[in-house]
């Protein structure tokens, strides 16, 4: 790959190479005489950060391409072995991938060789994206934790994910997390984009709902609550969030909560759907709320001895 190829490659990326490049590429970043002479001192370095430059640029956008970005970041990490970064672009494009196991591998190595691999907001979401996948719920949680201050430097549509699985992974560990659950759903409210706005509301009135605000929960749906919910739910990028939020039984609680307005008795029995499917923290509200004019119980935490 030529330096000006190179160069236009790192334009092209912008803030997301910039916040995501390994402090050994910054010297050579950009087109300025001195980068080029720092180059050609080191051929190996220049080789190894266009190559990382090329996977991450793979990465970005909507019509990522994550084998090619593998076999690159494969490439770099051959070229100047035990640096965290290829490992993390490797991790970030077996995600995408759907190898999620491969991929949790990748990133717990990334973090031995540098403990700062997965600070950046993409390797983060990438991160919790595949603890929850596989299992590991609370490291999950710790993770969107972690990026949701920093997500404004995330693309819109993956902002808009980040925050409504992490509200959805919250609302599924039950009432301990009720109220941090509806914090963030209130965010994930306000910056849904596309198949993300219907969902991010019918899971910000489902939370309120389940903490006994059901008032607060209709006035939420407003409008909304004349649409069907079911084709929202069932939205294949609604279901790629509630399968990154560990969430997926949440569908049915999604769609009982959205029809309860127009169709009282589909939505007692999509909360009747979830109570026989879920063994979680929520059986008890959906048991309640299947039942003709059943009262739910409040889902906040309860003082200890309070009966």
């Amino acid at each position: 790959m030529s330096l000006t190829a190179a160069a236009l490659v790192l334009l092209q990326l912008g803030s997301s190479w910039a916040s995501g490049r390994p402090a050994e590429c910054t010297s050579l970043d950009g087109p300025s005489g001195a980068n080029v002479w720092e180059r050609a001192k080191a051929p190996e370095l220049r080789k190894y950060c266009d190559k990382l430059a090329l996977a991450s640029a793979r990465l970005s956008g909507g019509g990522s391409q994550p084998k090619e970005a593998l076999a690159l970041a494969e490439e770099a990490d051959k070229l100047l072995p035990n640096r965290a970064t290829p490992l993390v672009l490797q991790g970030r494009a077996l995600v995408r991938l759907g190898r999620h196991a491969d991929a949790k591998a990748l990133f717990v190595s990334a973090r031995q060789r540098d403990d700062h691999a997965l600070d950046e907001s993409a390797a983060l979401l990438a991160w919790a994206r595949t603890a929850s996948r596989t299992g590991d719920v609370d490291e999950a949680a710790k993770a969107y934790g972690r990026l949701l201050p920093q997500s404004s430097t995330l693309p819109g549509a993956e902002r808009s994910a980040a925050a409504l699985e992490a509200g959805l992974l919250l609302l599924s560990r039950g009432p301990k997390s009720i109220d941090d659950a509806i914090a963030v759903l209130r965010q994930a409210r306000r910056e849904a984009e596309g198949a993300h706005v219907g969902a991010s509301v019918l899971a910000l009135a489902l939370a309120l709902d389940r903490a006994g605000q059901r008032d607060e929960a209709r006035g939420v749906l407003g409008e909304r609550a004349k649409i069907d919910p079911r084709p929202i739910v069932s939205d294949p990028r609604v279901q790629e969030v509630l399968a990154n939020a560990a969430a997926a039984l949440e569908a049915d609680a999604l769609v009982a909560v959205g029809l309860e307005a127009t169709d009282a008795v589909a939505a007692r029995d999509a909360f009747r759907r979830y109570a026989e499917k879920s063994k979680g923290p929520w059986v008890e509200h959906a048991t309640a709320r299947a039942k003709p004019g059943g009262a739910a119980p409040d889902g906040r935490p309860r003082p200890k001895g309070a009966r």
